[in-house]
């Protein structure tokens, strides 16, 4: 398409991102075959949390601060 003046390229910018949302729609619609999970798929999920509480809080509280004490002496 040959466009000529102003007018003609903003109606052309319009139809090209309706094409593009279009097709993006059409190529991404899954037709209800994804849904969420049930209450019981949800409750069988297990997520671990963190598993070295302690090591961080014992670090901080002697380790570093040896580390500075170590650093002042010298």
């Amino acid at each position: 398409m040959v466009v000529t003046n102003m007018k003609e390229l903003c109606n052309y910018s319009i139809q090209q991102k309706k094409l593009r949302a279009a097709e993006h729609r059409r190529k991404h619609n899954h037709d209800g075959q994804c849904s969420g999970l049930t209450d019981k798929e949800y409750n069988r999920v297990q997520t671990r949390q963190k598993s070295t509480f302690t090591k961080s809080r014992k670090f901080t509280h002697n380790r570093l601060w040896n580390y500075n004490n170590l650093k002042s002496k010298l």
